[in-house]
């Protein structure tokens, strides 16, 4: 019987390989011949996966994109878990916040590497509409779901009222791009990074509720 093959996984392994030139050096070099012998694999096979150089580039953005969402996901849930025998509870929207944009700074190799291959994909973007279209249509709900975090917190006396706005949370969004940039440029090291984004929160917020 012929073994069965997990079409998802092996798009997802040639993405991999993708993004492994585009962190080394970029996605202007990539060519489908170039992909499918990072992957270990014939042109014909990969072309199996991916019929077009866009299709590929639009799945890989799409895959790396959940990724970040899922290391961003786990964060948050592990606040609501407890640590050491304390009880588990609702994280608070400043919690939740800082989550989100720590997951979107390179504090590690693994999202470093993501976010090297993010501003990859960006500067193609500036040029392909597709790209571009993809990455436009996922700041309205990054920044709804922080704008919502924001009233939340109003909600509960943590925030004053005339704070909680979409411009707030764009701001946000923003200045974690900004430290980003920055970290992956060498201007900051990401520790210098996370704290200009917990003074950032704490201008928001008030340092008392830290």
């Amino acid at each position: 019987m012929p073994k069965k093959v997990d079409h998802e996984a092996r798009r997802q392994e040639i993405s991999e390989a993708l993004w492994r030139i585009a962190s080394s050096r970029g996605l202007d070099g990539a060519s489908l011949r170039d992909v499918a012998a990072e992957a270990g694999i014939s042109l014909g096979r990969l072309q199996h996966y991916f019929r077009t150089r866009d299709e590929m580039l639009l799945f890989a953005l799409r895959h790396i994109n959940r990724l970040a969402a899922d290391r961003i996901r786990a964060r948050i849930e592990s606040l609501a878990e407890g640590a050491g025998g304390e009880p588990a509870r609702e994280p608070t929207p400043r919690e939740v916040l800082r989550a989100c944009l720590s997951g979107m700074l390179p504090l590690d190799a693994k999202s470093r590497t993501g976010l090297l291959v993010s501003a990859a994909y960006f500067a193609r973007a500036v040029h392909d509409e597709t790209l571009r279209a993809e990455a436009e249509n996922g700041i309205p709900q990054l920044r709804a779901f922080f704008a919502g975090q924001l009233r939340l917190a109003a909600d509960r006396g943590e925030l004053p009222p005339e704070r909680a706005t979409e411009d707030e949370a764009m701001l946000l969004i923003s200045t974690a791009d900004g430290l980003a940039t920055y970290v992956l440029l060498g201007v900051h090291d990401p520790e210098t990074a996370l704290r200009l984004l917990d003074l950032q929160l704490a201008n928001l917020f008030g340092a008392e509720r830290a």
